[in-house]
């Protein structure tokens, strides 16, 4: 009998103990999605005042994140494309877990702007519709990638 009782306290000292080191996990995993899985990474770089052009009466001056991990953030427009993903040396570096390395392309094209989608695993999609090719963004319109929303603003 003391054989059987002793069994059953090591199998529950088992199960405690894995338990412990699954909760402790999840903890340190949740944690780390708040920022992608690494430091947060807030820089959000611009271009110089010499490398902008004026735009254009009615288009897009700024691009705003909306929604995500980097909300709020504004960056001023110029004429050189923008690079969007989690890579470092992306124009706006996201710290989503669903978006990728190089995730996106936001490239001027006279007075309009245009998103491009960079082969991503999970997508990208503008006014809900998932973008396959380079596309016109109107203003105010929400490009989503990941968790994160962002808009080109006038």
């Amino acid at each position: 009998m003391q054989g059987l009782i002793l069994q059953i306290s090591r199998i529950g000292f088992l199960i405690l103990l894995w338990l412990f080191v699954y909760a402790t996990i999840r903890a340190l995993r949740n944690d780390l999605s708040v920022a992608g899985g690494r430091p947060v990474n807030l820089r959000a770089r611009s271009f110089s005042s010499r490398a902008r052009t004026k735009p254009a009466r009615g288009s897009a001056r700024y691009l705003v994140v909306t929604a995500g991990a980097l909300a709020n953030t504004r960056i001023s427009l110029g004429d050189q494309p923008l690079l969007l993903g989690r890579a470092d040396d992306s124009t706006l570096v996201l710290t989503d877990d669903y978006a990728s390395e190089r995730h996106a392309r936001l490239s001027r094209r006279g007075d309009d702007w245009y998103v491009e989608d960079l082969g991503s695993t999970n997508g990208t999609y503008l006014d809900r519709a998932k973008v396959t090719t380079a596309v016109r963004v109107p203003t105010n319109s929400p490009i989503r990638i990941g968790k994160t929303v962002i808009e080109l603003r006038p």
